[in-house]
């Protein structure tokens, strides 16, 4: 995954405040050259992961939610964070980030969709932009503390100084403690009447926090503290338990396909981010399953053992010949033996049964290219285009298609699009450069032409708003 699966390419994208810069790595097989592309914010973002069948996973679960809390889904965003921790949080902006974790460590699809009903929670009752207001509230006595405390030292008190900016610190943690419980709760509340509108059982969300309350008591080393500070309390399990309880879709199961979907994926992410020894106990050779024979694939993929990597994904594509996740592995494989050409039909493949999957295009187009056979980069021209009109925040389909521009001839498409993942990348000055070079080769009033002089503009301003 990026798992962009280990596949041809392993974008892990950075995100800095709200998404204010991305890094992205590109993999040839395990042990292929990387390329880094970042602004100087990334390098404090987070590390996120990036494949499709988990992706939309993710996305079929939340969209009936948001509909309920009547938020658009098409305003949300969703990331998958590269931590193994069982975690989601929002960020302003309608963002929705989903540590890898869920998958490894949840049981059930609903379980998952309890989480995300929660966060949906948070979401649709503004608490961003009150929790900064609350922080702010907290910080005042702090500083009045301080003031007083340091009144008091410098009359010679040393000690009760110290006392007074002590318990400065304390209050104001205790009014920020107080206002997350209160949110946490309400987000608790909304998140069962999503699932209660949606027709979903509320248990799964129940046994999730019950879990972590569990986990979090056995561990903490201050009991009242953590009781006075920790929003996963026993009160508050038993109040949504209450809820949960009340909801006549409370015995509502996952179905058979749900369940299947949502342990092929967690099987995937086992396989790509866990321990090799770890994934080959949970998932032994002696597992013939669906779901073991898909993490060994993406295990031995990592080791590498591609032989037996290749054996595995064959398995699974005999059995669902039209499943695209499938195609899309061993196309990745093939690349990672050094065999493009033979990547390319699979990935060809992949993308015939999910034409509207930006990445999948892009994993093609990188194959053709690693090819370096003149004919296949331009069908992958062709596959990058239509890859960025469904996606234009795709920096490795522009480095792409730079490439293949390059390698074909065209001196100024290159620089267009090389100007284009400078500007994505945070470099304004570069795209300056690229786009001035692209405008001076390109026909004058052109769609290109004119994206050209887009960037320049663009870059200008924010090369400007620096100085």
């Amino acid at each position: 995954m990026s798992i962009r699966i280990p596949y041809i390419s392993s974008l892990r994208r950075c995100v800095a405040h709200c998404l204010t810069g991305r890094v992205l790595a590109f993999l040839i097989g395990f042990f292929g050259p990387l390329l880094a592309f970042a602004s100087p914010a990334a390098a404090q973002g987070i590390s996120l992961l990036q494949d499709t069948e988990t992706e939309r996973l993710l996305r079929a679960y939340e969209v009936p939610v948001l509909k309920a809390a009547g938020i658009d889904p098409a305003a949300v965003s969703m990331y998958i964070v590269n931590d193994t921790e069982l975690n989601a949080f929002v960020a302003e902006g309608q963002n929705i980030f989903c540590n890898a974790g869920l998958f490894i460590q949840l049981r059930t699809p609903n379980e998952l969709i309890g989480v995300l009903a929660h966060e949906t929670g948070h979401m649709a009752g503004g608490h961003l932009s009150r929790g900064s207001q609350a922080m702010e509230k907290a910080s005042i006595p702090i500083l009045i503390s301080m003031i007083v405390g340091v009144g008091a030292m410098m009359a010679g008190a040393g000690d009760v100084g110290m006392v007074l900016m002590g318990m400065g610190q304390g209050i104001a943690e205790a009014q920020f403690f107080s206002f997350s419980r209160a949110q946490e709760a309400t987000a608790d509340q909304m998140g069962q009447k999503y699932l209660r509108l949606t027709h979903q059982s509320g248990m799964g969300m129940v046994n999730v926090f019950n879990r972590m309350a569990n986990d979090e008591a056995r561990m903490v080393k201050d009991p009242e503290r953590f009781a006075t500070s920790h929003p996963a309390s026993r009160d508050r399990v038993s109040l949504m338990q209450k809820v949960a309880d009340a909801s006549p879709y409370r015995d509502v199961p996952d179905s058979p396909a749900s369940i299947h979907a949502f342990m092929m994926v967690k099987a995937k992410v086992y396989g790509f981010l866990m321990p090799v020894k770890e994934v080959l106990a949970k998932y032994p050779p002696s597992d013939k399953s669906a779901y073991a024979r898909y993490a060994r694939a993406m295990v031995y993929l990592r080791q590498p053992n591609l032989s037996g990597a290749l054996s595995e994904i064959q398995s699974l594509i005999k059995d669902e010949p039209n499943n695209p996740y499938f195609h899309e592995v061993l196309g990745q494989i093939y690349v990672s033996m050094g065999q493009p050409l033979n990547g390319v039909e699979p990935y060809r493949k992949s993308v015939m049964l999910m034409p509207d999957a930006p990445e999948l295009r892009i994993a093609l187009a990188a194959a053709q290219i690693a090819t370096e056979n003149k004919a296949n980069e331009t069908d992958a021209i062709k596959h990058l285009r239509i890859a960025l009109q469904q996606d234009t925040d795709q920096p490795f389909a522009w480095y792409q298609l730079a490439q293949a521009y390059s390698d074909t001839g065209n001196g100024a498409l290159a620089d267009l699009a090389t100007a284009e993942l400078k500007l994505m990348s945070g470099d304004a000055a570069q795209a300056v450069q690229f786009a001035g070079r692209a405008r001076q080769a390109l026909d004058e009033g052109s769609g290109d032409w004119q994206r050209a002089n887009d960037i320049l503009a663009l870059a200008g301003a924010q090369l400007k708003q620096r100085r």
